[in-house]
């Protein structure tokens, strides 16, 4: 028998994280159409209505029913506005362990939020889920991907060399792929120790071990 994540809801004080829905389809778009997002991700480019629509209908439920993760919209806790998205993918249920992958959108950059996002799917993850590794990749250049990991306590394993292939711009405005290293970095259940009351007195927000089912 295959397992498999549940179908819940994570709430943490700014922000609702939950399964995503066919209305996401819009700001889901113009998200992925950022091109910090297309240059250090596998989205289609360009990245359409039917993409977003195929992941939202198709891809994202079944991650979670066939045991390989769980996808999660995070939207603002009182606008309800989708800010960005946050997996869990490649996960081994034999030994409880899983990556983890998040996005922001570009109007919801600069607040926090993939940290105050990844921290909350962490929490889930090893206090209900008893997980006992979490684990981050992050392009060698992609430093905001890595300011993440840093402030979640995320401890650096290594480099895996020539692992990634990355976008860049060319002269003509199209896209080029280049090969880079990827960075791996953990987080194991003790490693959360005292780190969401850092991250609240740096960003101003509270500890979230909260967290709701949706159905």
């Amino acid at each position: 028998m295959t397992s498999t994540f549940p179908d819940v809801s994570i709430s943490t004080d700014r922000l609702v994280l939950r399964p995503l829905e066919e209305a996401d389809v819009p700001s889901l778009t113009e998200m992925m159409r950022d091109e910090l997002v297309a240059a250090w991700t596998t989205v289609p480019v360009p990245y359409r209505d039917a993409d977003a629509r195929e992941f939202i209908l198709r891809r994202a439920p079944s991650m979670r029913t066939e045991g390989e993760g769980i996808v999660f919209a995070v939207t603002e806790f009182l606008t309800h506005r989708l800010v960005g998205l946050v997996q869990l993918e490649n996960t081994d249920w034999r030994t409880l362990s899983t990556e983890a992958g998040y996005v922001t959108a570009p109007w919801g950059r600069g607040e926090g939020y993939a940290s105050e996002a990844v921290l909350a799917l962490a929490q889930w993850l090893f206090g209900d889920q008893k997980f006992e590794r979490l684990e981050l990749r992050t392009a060698a250049d992609n430093t905001a991907a890595q300011q993440v990991a840093q402030k979640l306590g995320c401890i650096s394993e290594g480099v895996l060399r020539n692992a990634w292939i990355a976008r860049t711009r060319t002269e003509d405005g199209g896209w080029a792929e280049i090969r880079t290293d990827l960075l791996v970095w953990s987080l194991l259940p003790e490693d959360l120790e005292g780190i969401p009351e850092e991250l609240a007195d740096a960003g101003g927000y509270a500890s979230y071990p909260d967290w709701l089912h949706s159905r």
